[in-house]
């Protein structure tokens, strides 16, 4: 037999040294991914910021041109809203006319700074009302919750709260009957209507809507069309003790109802605001001046409206 003994080699692979393969692998991958991340995170944070910064500077200098050419600040937010949203609804037919827009403004220009100014419906003039009374305080109401929630989100400077009417304009006679038996307690026309159970009275809005003093009161809503439809009874009777309830400011407060030609517009208005306060009715836009009364006050107005009514009729 011949013994292979001599050409014969053993290899013995020691576990250390796989070992020590495998680790050196992983300390490279880790090194490589650390320098990956740290590439990707550099260039995402240069893809982001350069833009923002070159928007920046280029608002900056229109803003700069502007100033300097004008002389004036930067036209408010509201005023550009305003320039945009009737330069794309100049043909809607829903809309005041210049004359009844004109009455309005005239008094906010007269209104000492900061005026309170409360708008019933949300319309096409609502960023107009906001402009032309920026320097002062400007809160809208209006009857669909979400079209109001989404008018908020499209223009967050405009303050809206939504109200759930219960009113019916069917039921317009027999809620005006209701307050003149209530007209002591629970509708007298000088208290704090968030505490009132008035069926006319509006005692569902945020708290500090009942404290401010309000300059100008402006009702174009809810809808007042239809027998089913909520009608404008209650912000009619509720601007009437806003007004009538002031603890401050102007004594006086501009009441502008709009679509007075209607029935029920006309029937509230000679209730809760008074022809006595009457100053001018144009078009469809009545424009009464209601002063403030004492806390021990129970008529809304010193004449009889029932009879005026009847004699004018």
């Amino acid at each position: 037999m011949k013994n292979n003994n001599g050409n014969t080699k053993l290899i013995l692979l020691h576990p250390y040294i796989q070992k020590q393969g495998t680790s050196n692998r992983l300390w490279l991958l880790a090194i490589v991914s650390f320098f990956t991340i740290a590439f990707l995170v550099t260039l995402i944070y240069s893809r982001d910021s350069l833009p923002i910064k070159a928007t920046s500077t280029a608002a900056a200098a229109v803003t700069g041109i502007v100033s300097s050419s004008l002389g004036n600040p930067p036209l408010p937010t509201t005023v550009i809203n305003t320039l945009l949203h009737y330069a794309s609804k100049s043909n809607d037919s829903f809309h005041m006319t210049h004359a009844e827009l004109k009455r309005i403004s005239d008094v906010l220009r007269k209104c000492s700074s900061p005026c309170n100014f409360l708008v019933f419906g949300l319309t096409q003039e609502t960023l107009l009302w906001k402009a032309l009374n920026h320097n002062g305080r400007t809160v809208f109401i209006d009857e669909n919750r979400y079209y109001a929630a989404y008018y908020e989100e499209l223009h967050p400077e405009i303050d809206v709260f939504d109200v759930q009417y219960t009113t019916k304009i069917s039921e317009t006679r027999e809620l005006v009957a209701s307050v003149k038996e209530q007209i002591r307690n629970e509708c007298r026309p000088v208290q704090n209507l968030l505490f009132s159970e008035c069926k006319l009275g509006i005692n569902d809005l945020p708290n500090h809507v009942y404290e401010v003093d309000w300059d100008v009161i402006l009702i174009d809503g809810p809808r007042g069309d239809g027998p089913d439809g909520p009608g404008r009874m209650s912000p009619i009777f509720t601007a009437g003790v806003l007004a009538r309830s002031k603890k401050g400011g102007n004594p006086k407060t501009h009441v502008f109802v709009h679509d007075y030609y209607r029935h029920v517009e006309r029937i509230c208005g000679d209730e809760f605001l008074c022809r006595e306060n009457l100053v001018e009715s144009h078009d469809m836009l009545a424009h009464f001046l209601v002063e403030k009364m004492d806390d021990n006050s129970f008529e809304f107005c010193r004449k009889n409206t029932t009879s005026s009514r009847a004699s004018s009729s």
